[in-house]
């Protein structure tokens, strides 16, 4: 029997179609079993290598751990430390002094201590009364019988670290400035070093020398009779503003009446401010802070004296 020819065409389309189809499948069976055997692969690949990493390396026990007081602890020493090197870095007027001043050192070495003093002389060249400045100096300093007793009554550092059974290191400088070439205002700081102490300490004294009359000038020369209670408030202002700021000043408190005065002569002049220094733990703690508050002659108008040999006036 003879098959038309559109039949014909047609089962010969039909044909390829199915069989394109059965192509079809099979290369997607090709690609499915391909895939797996690919994933398959990686997995075992990233088995294997996870295997090399646990053996290559191994996990690290982190041992070095700190509690909360160390790290405190930490921070409060760099924070000293800083603190101390803005002091002993600080510019003063020797380099412009350097005719008038003559440098000089004292060393002590013994059992319980060591002492390391520098400290400035005037050339009396200029002025035979400078001698005074001298005399005082050299008796105040150069005093080792009473350096070992303040040594001996030490008990204490401010930040209650027992000193009477550690060996002691006091180191002993000083910054200089100059007042209208009529006034030498001279800072000595004291660095009292305790072994087992982590810091030192600080501590202040401050000389006003007259280099006209050849006399020490102390507070009750500048300032009016009975007038510290004023000026522990005007202290307190700047003191309040600058904890305010926050940072530098955090922890810190107000001055007392009594620690003022017990401090009032430690100070020294410039040509727009008075700068107060206080010894550690007496405004703030030994880590925060600064050792001096400067006030601005303006702001201390209501309680300078009204004389002609105040240097002050204005």
């Amino acid at each position: 029997m003879k098959i038309p020819l559109e039949l014909f065409l047609n089962l010969k389309l039909m044909t390829k179609l199915k069989k394109l189809n059965a192509m079809k499948s099979l290369y997607l069976f090709i690609f499915i079993l391909l895939f797996s055997n690919c994933k398959n692969d990686k997995q075992e690949d990233s088995n294997s290598n996870s295997d090399v990493f646990e053996v290559v390396m191994p996990a690290v026990v982190d041992t070095l751990r700190f509690d909360d007081s160390e790290i405190e602890t930490f921070n409060k020493s760099i924070a000293i430390e800083l603190k101390q090197k803005q002091l002993i870095e600080k510019k003063d007027e020797s380099d412009e002094l350097q005719e008038l001043i003559i440098d000089k050192t004292y060393s002590v070495e013994k059992t319980d201590y060591t002492m390391n003093f520098k400290y400035p002389l005037l050339n009396t060249s200029f002025k035979t009364t400078h001698s005074n400045f001298n005399d005082f100096i050299n008796d105040y300093y150069i005093n080792i019988s009473k350096t070992e007793q303040d040594i001996l009554e030490s008990k204490l550092l401010c930040d209650s670290i027992e000193a009477k059974t550690f060996r002691e290191e006091r180191y002993i400088d000083y910054k200089i400035y100059n007042l209208n070439d009529q006034l030498i205002s001279v800072l000595f700081y004291k660095e009292n070093f305790y072994s087992g102490a982590v810091h030192p300490s600080y501590s202040f004294d401050g000389f006003n020398f007259d280099l006209n009359r050849g006399v020490f000038m102390t507070y009750e020369d500048f300032f009016n009779q009975d007038s510290e209670p004023e000026l522990v408030v005007i202290l307190n202002e700047n003191i309040t503003k600058k904890i305010g700021k926050g940072d530098l000043y955090y922890e810190c408190w107000e001055l007392s009446t009594d620690d003022f005065i017990a401090n009032k002569n430690n100070f020294v002049l410039n040509q727009t401010y008075v700068e107060f220094y206080f010894d550690d733990c007496v405004v703030c703690p030994s880590y925060t802070g600064t050792y001096s508050i400067e006030v601005p002659l303006v702001d201390l108008q209501s309680v300078l004296k009204k004389y002609e040999t105040n240097p002050l006036v204005f």
